[in-house]
């Protein structure tokens, strides 16, 4: 225990990063109770209290977080950083950090997507920022610089490398490799020299005129990578529960965008069935006009009354399909009209005859 102190006061206390363990702490805690939290409501555990809703409207814990991150800020600069202040103030603003990470998917869909498979990058962002406070702690600090050296040009090209690489493992899809290689210089260089994830940008770029080498990036996925997201997917359900399997909610612009598509298809679709209609009925009155000989030339004095079952007049009478799912029955000819002898039957009149 005694060891333990010693270390404690040499290696935190003498270095002036009591604050950022404090603050590394308040991000842990607030982390873990409002995950621990928010499974309990969701498991509705009767024993545990539910949501913020004063007057009906849920609260989300990020808005506590925002408290906490400017009471924080505020804090330091207000007491000039002073002791024991900076230290109160650095728990508070890692509470904050917490509460508002926990729901950064949010904040980045502008939707309530906690349950969703969306809501994972919520967790990737409080892991990220988790190890970069605990790398700071331990010593390390961004790029790989180190205030004490006395060379400045080795410095600056320690860096400059340092943050091409880190560009070029971003852009190959490796994203974990590429932030984390902002404070350890050897990852960043590993995952530059190594192959692009297929769908990425660099993949995108230099891969379609290599097809072996995409064909290597493809199978080195299927190998490799695939297997670490189902353990990164088991992690990530062990820490902050499993998604939804369906989202609970889309955002208001895809409910109005899905109804809009479902209105123009049923348009379309009764619009097509229309058309079917009609020309089914055309090719019904032209096989029947086809195969009654006598009604070809009506007789005079007709009249266009009465006529037989065959005609084209009696085909044109059958029940069509004029929507989707609804039927009408109607006649093609105009009521009031009759037929004139000295015209061919297949021709249709367009004026009404005058009765007087």
């Amino acid at each position: 225990m005694t060891t333990l102190l010693d270390g404690y006061r040499e290696h935190i206390v003498a270095a002036h990063k009591q604050p950022l363990l404090l603050l590394l702490v308040g991000f842990i805690t607030s982390f873990v109770f409002i995950r621990f939290s928010v499974r309990m409501i969701r498991a509705q555990v009767r024993w545990w209290p539910g949501n913020v809703t004063p007057g009906g409207l849920h609260i989300h814990h990020m808005v506590f977080g925002l408290g906490f991150l400017l009471a924080g800020g505020i804090g330091v600069f207000a007491t000039y950083g002073g002791h024991p202040w900076i230290d109160v103030f650095g728990l508070l603003f890692g509470i904050g950090c917490g509460l508002v990470l926990d729901e950064f998917a949010l904040i980045l869909h502008l939707d309530d997507v906690y349950w969703g498979e969306q809501g994972r990058k919520s967790v990737d962002a409080v892991i990220f920022g988790i190890l970069f406070t605990g790398l700071l702690l331990v010593g390390y600090v961004p790029l790989g610089a180190e205030p004490g050296e006395d060379t400045r040009w080795g410095l600056v090209t320690v860096i400059s490398v340092n943050a091409l690489a880190m560009i070029v493992t971003l852009l190959k899809g490796k994203v974990w490799t590429g932030l984390l290689g902002i404070m350890v210089p050897g990852l960043s260089w590993i995952g530059a020299i190594r192959l692009a994830r297929p769908s990425s940008p660099w993949a995108r770029w230099r891969y379609t005129t290599r097809p072996r080498r995409r064909a290597r990036a493809l199978r080195r996925e299927r190998r490799l990578h695939r297997r670490a997201d189902v353990a990164r997917t088991w992690l990530f359900d062990l820490i902050a529960g499993a998604p939804d399997k369906v989202p609970a909610g889309h955002p208001a612009a895809h409910r109005v965008a899905e109804r809009m598509a479902a209105r123009a298809s049923a348009h379309l679709d009764a619009h097509a069935a229309r058309a079917l209609a009609r020309r089914s009925a055309r090719l019904a009155d032209r096989r029947s006009a086809a195969a009654t000989p006598g009604s070809a030339a009506p007789a005079p004095g007709a009249g266009g009354g009465s006529r037989e079952p065959g005609t084209r007049h009696g085909a044109q009478q059958r029940r069509r399909s004029v929507r989707a799912g609804r039927t009408r029955t109607y006649a093609v000819r105009p009521t009031g009209l009759e037929p004139r002898p000295d015209r061919h039957p297949r021709l249709r009149p367009h004026t009404r005859r005058i009765r007087r």
